[in-house]
């Protein structure tokens, strides 16, 4: 597996389908700290903790001028229908050709999914902290993200 980008660089720019049926390029987000979280599959138990969890404190990270773009190799049909099902008031991004995945260093290849891994980027488009889980089943609590997001300010 690659390795996820070096903070202190640059964070690789993307475009990506979301479940708000639009485009999200995350350059255009510069001004705003971005938080990318990926994770492997919809509707798994600790994805669907993990998205209900940052869904409950989005306002938490609105708080902190940051912009949470949970990405995962999952169709955008299928993220739609994960959203509904859990009511979710957070968009989720599609990286069905998992080109995000790879250019992150996330992709399990041999699992053909992303491995659950946090980028913070700061509103200059650089990334400031990264984590990845050694297993897709453990993942951060909000608290630890949030008090990574306060460390930027």
């Amino acid at each position: 597996m690659a390795a996820l980008p070096a903070v202190g660089s640059p964070a690789p720019d993307f475009t990506l389908p979301s479940t708000a049926g639009t485009d999200v390029t995350l350059s255009r987000l510069r001004g705003r700290n971005v938080l990318l979280a990926f994770f492997p599959l919809a509707f798994t138990k600790t994805c669907t903790t993990e998205m209900c969890a940052l869904s409950d404190d989005y306002s938490q990270f609105q708080d902190a001028n940051t912009v949470v773009l949970p990405i995962s190799v999952d169709s955008v049909p299928t993220l739609k229908e994960f959203k509904a099902k859990e009511r979710m008031s957070l968009d989720l991004l599609s990286d069905f050709k998992r080109d995000v995945s790879r250019r992150y260093g996330t992709l399990l290849e041999d699992k053909f999914f992303s491995n659950r891994a946090y980028v913070l980027i700061d509103r200059n488009g650089v990334v400031r902290w990264t984590y990845a889980e050694t297993t897709p089943s453990t993942r951060r609590e909000n608290a630890e993200l949030l008090e990574q997001l306060r460390a930027l300010q």
